[in-house]
């Protein structure tokens, strides 16, 4: 009888009847996740995403486990959350770094258009330019006058090459005019304990990690990296009104996905994230750790992703820099 009504149309009406009384990914997480962070403990990735982490978990039920796979600049994460299974399971955490790998690796080990699909933007945040309170300096206009003074003899730490703080120090140097000694190490954690004991003059470094030794006296704060001035130090100049006109250099932090990984599901993370991002304790916390919270869609953090990577293409062709630097 239904045959001799619907016709063809059948088929059709019995799918959707059961897709409506079955909604996909319905009793999504049902296990726990894995939320990758491609470096070691201790920098600002890691510490956002720990700010992040226990409210997913206090939502869903379901524990939300930070994995830390340092390495190549987070390419080694990068790849792995890129060949993990599309069900959502695993989130990939990344830096504004991760825009710039395409530029100086000529083989990564993913494709960044396909094997990773965005989530979310979570926030910005300004880099601080600091010094070991060992270098005769306490401006940046000081500093580009010594580093002219001994060219190549002032040494700066990265988190890695292609790094944030790798790619703001070369541009830095571009800028100034001056020539300074790139070490690069695995992570923020090693760069910092090299720093903090005089072996490493100066480094571009995040604002989470970077506060509290300023605070303390233990490293000496120059200038911050944005177009204006960050609220939390408020006393402290920006790169450009204090001896580089133009200089600008914000870090950035954002969620992805492997690819294929279904769209409502996406849908479900994202609207999580950025609730928790939005909520006033998440707000402040973040804040006083230097970090302004963003929150886009997927839409809008793949768009700016695009533009990201194609103004630091360009940042590297004019500065040089290579993954080798």
């Amino acid at each position: 009888m239904l045959k001799r009504i619907y016709g063809d149309w059948l088929p059709v009406l019995i799918a959707a009847v059961f897709a409506a009384s079955c909604p996909a990914h319905a009793e999504y997480p049902d296990k726990p996740l894995r939320l990758i962070v491609p470096f070691p403990p201790g920098g600002g990735t890691d510490i956002l995403v720990r700010a992040i982490g226990p409210k997913l978990t206090e939502t869903w039920g379901q524990p939300v486990v930070v994995d830390n796979r340092g390495g190549a600049n987070g390419m080694i994460g990068a790849a792995f959350a890129a060949k993990a299974p599309p069900d959502g399971q695993t989130i990939l955490a990344v830096p504004a770094g991760y825009a710039v790998n395409p530029s100086i690796y000529a083989n990564l080990p993913y494709n960044p258009e396909k094997d990773l699909a965005p989530v979310t933007q979570l926030a910005t945040s300004p880099m601080i330019l600091v010094v070991h309170p060992s270098l005769p300096v306490k401006s940046v206009r000081e500093l580009i006058a010594l580093a002219r003074i001994r060219p190549g003899q002032i040494n700066y730490a990265t988190s890695g090459n292609g790094s944030p703080p790798h790619l703001a120090a070369e541009y830095f140097k571009t800028m100034a005019g001056v020539k300074l000694v790139h070490i690069p190490y695995k992570g923020p954690s090693a760069a910092m304990i090299d720093l903090m004991s005089g072996q490493i003059s100066l480094y571009f470094m995040n604002m989470q990690t970077a506060l509290p030794h300023v605070k303390s006296g233990r490293l000496r704060a120059l200038a911050v990296t944005s177009p204006t001035r960050f609220p939390a130090m408020a006393e402290l100049p920006t790169v450009a009104e204090a001896g580089v006109p133009g200089y600008e250099m914000t870090n950035w932090y954002g969620l992805l996905v492997p690819g294929g990984t279904p769209k409502d599901l996406i849908g479900k993370i994202n609207a999580e994230v950025v609730r928790i991002l939005n909520s006033p304790a998440i707000r402040e916390r973040l804040a006083s750790e230097g970090a302004i919270v963003v929150g886009s869609t997927p839409e809008g953090f793949a768009a700016f992703l695009r533009q990201e990577m194609a103004k630091f293409a360009k940042i590297v062709k004019a500065s040089g820099m290579t993954a080798t630097d």
